[in-house]
């Protein structure tokens, strides 16, 4: 029996996009949409999702436009944008919600850029626990020849180097990112 690489890259590949979708929530100053993903506003006696019963546009660079789709929920909306850790306020004028994202500072990009690094070496590490698991279960494999478990070991190294790189790649756009604004 030998190593199934395309499992192991699929594996690694999904740490890359839970990096990217970790990444997504952490504001650059600029006005995205995900930043408003995390938000439940309580409709009807249920947490909903604030995407589920409203739009939200990008008028302009550092602006969010959330427009319900039911106009008797937004107070509702603007409460669950106040009781959420975006730490923004919200502007309503009686049809919609704009929220203006504040310029970032220097000090708080750099902690930005240290929270990124941060998710990155966490990304890094599962990407390696995902290795150390596959080279466990090659070293139990009784039926193998050396010459092929040294081969699997070299795939899994690649695939984990390659997902590191990739790894590396996210984080320094994410930080380029941070810093330009």
């Amino acid at each position: 029996m030998t190593i199934n690489l395309k499992e192991i890259k699929d594996k690694m590949h999904r740490t890359s996009q839970s990096l990217q979708k970790e990444l997504a929530n952490i504001r650059a100053g600029r006005a995205n949409p995900s930043l408003l993903n995390h938000v439940k506003v309580e409709y009807y006696g249920v947490p909903t999702p604030l995407n589920q019963i409203a739009s939200v546009q990008v008028p302009e660079a550092r602006v969010l436009l959330i427009t319900p789709y039911d106009k008797g929920s937004l107070k509702s909306i603007e409460q669950a944008i106040f009781a959420s850790d975006l730490g923004l306020t919200p502007q309503n004028d009686g049809t919609a919600i704009r929220l203006i994202i504040p310029q970032l500072t220097e000090d708080s990009r750099k902690d930005l850029v240290k929270q990124v690094k941060s998710e990155g070496e966490k990304a890094k590490v599962a990407a390696r626990n995902i290795r150390r698991d596959f080279m466990n279960d090659l070293k139990k494999e009784q039926d193998i020849s050396e010459d092929l478990r040294r081969k699997d070991e070299d795939d899994i190294q690649k695939a984990t180097d390659s997902e590191v790189a990739e790894i590396d790649r996210i984080v320094a756009e994410k930080e380029k990112d941070l810093m330009e604004i």
